[in-house]
């Protein structure tokens, strides 16, 4: 199980990685984000957009921790999309907006987390029924899923000449005993 730790350096790669992401998007015209590439969502922009439909989806979804996280009350505001391949916006600085909305949650989740949190255990519902899943372990789910799609976009964007750089989380991750 991941501790508190783990998942602070991840939500502090997240948000950093997705800034690269959405940098590297803005060197392309519109018509290049838009165009369909084959990839499962399509687009470079519909690739963007699922990952904030997926982050926003489980971030309502962790509303139902016991603890009832501060962090996530922001998520009242923000409705469930009505499918993963849902677009919020075409246009990259609107989905840009979203996306800076969600990380400033994400981070703040990760910031508030405890240990005891983490071990909990968080009722949801999707498509296939009911499940009741450790919260730490819901968390990696959530942070892999960015990370699986943000190199789906990565390598859609590598086809159009623009390379966002390095990405490996490994740069993150502290030396030990430091």
């Amino acid at each position: 199980m991941p501790c508190r730790e783990d998942i602070v350096l991840l939500a502090s790669y997240n948000a950093a990685m997705n800034e690269k992401l959405y940098a590297a998007a803005a060197s392309l015209p519109q018509e290049a984000l838009v165009a369909d590439r084959g990839a499962f969502f399509g687009s470079i922009l519909g690739t963007l957009n699922h990952i904030v439909a997926g982050d926003t989806i489980w971030l309502r979804r962790f509303m139902a921790h016991p603890a009832n996280l501060a962090s996530l009350q922001a998520m009242h505001a923000i409705a469930a999309p009505p499918a993963l391949a849902h677009i919020y916006s075409d246009e990259l600085d609107v989905l840009l907006a979203q996306r800076r909305r969600l990380d400033a949650i994400i981070t703040a989740l990760a910031a508030e987390g405890s240990e005891s949190d983490l071990a909990q255990a968080v009722p949801y519902r999707n498509s296939r029924g009911e499940f009741q899943k450790n919260f730490g372990m819901l968390l990696l789910h959530f942070f892999n899923h960015q990370t699986h799609h943000r190199g789906q976009a990565s390598t859609l964007l590598s086809q159009s000449k623009v390379d966002i750089g390095v990405t490996d989380l490994l740069g993150w991750i502290p030396e030990a005993g430091r």
